[in-house]
């Protein structure tokens, strides 16, 4: 499931339509010394380097240095809304409100903006259930790997920017 996931999110067409100024570029390591790929390896040479790839998206200062809802929003890419011919992907604009976070601030899960990159099937019922509250998860299992962490962490946001999801205050008092 996860490389399926992953596969669907690398495999998005990349369409440029502004640039960023170089003030605002992060900078990538070159494949050949990132410490993930064989720099001896004859392969590398037909990859394309971060820099160029991503260089001219929204950046972001944490993670892949990609702010890739922007992305998407602003037109900068254009994901294929699926890669099995024949599956019918179901955008959903509904927000999930999670409230057992151990008194951080909840956490609001948007529907939209996972399902404008993924069919539900990448996640339900495999990595959630469908019913709302009904997957017993946690911060610890979540940084395993299990949960959102099967993206966040990997193609998507890390888990270090808390604020991104734990992102409704509570009201006063309420716990």
């Amino acid at each position: 499931m996860r490389h399926r996931v992953i596969g669907a999110v690398i495999a998005f067409a990349v369409a440029v339509v502004a640039g960023v100024s170089a003030a605002q570029q992060p900078s990538w390591k070159p494949l050949r010394a990132d410490g993930l790929h064989d720099p001896e390896s004859p392969a590398i040479g037909l990859l394309q380097e971060p820099a160029a790839a991503m260089s001219a998206l929204p950046p972001d200062t944490a993670g892949n240095q990609v702010r890739w809802v922007e992305a998407l929003d602003k037109g900068y890419i254009a994901p294929r809304t699926n890669i099995l011919p024949g599956t019918e992907v179901q955008v959903l604009d509904q927000d999930i409100l999670m409230e057992d976070t151990a008194g951080m601030p909840i956490v609001r899960f948007p529907h939209l903006l996972h399902t404008e990159w993924l069919d539900c099937a990448n996640c339900h019922d495999a990595i959630f259930e469908r019913k709302a509250g009904a997957t017993p998860m946690n911060m610890f299992t979540i940084l395993q790997g299990n949960h959102c962490g099967q993206c966040h962490g990997a193609v998507a946001f890390p888990l270090t920017e808390c604020r991104r999801c734990h992102s409704v205050a509570r009201k006063s008092g309420v716990r």
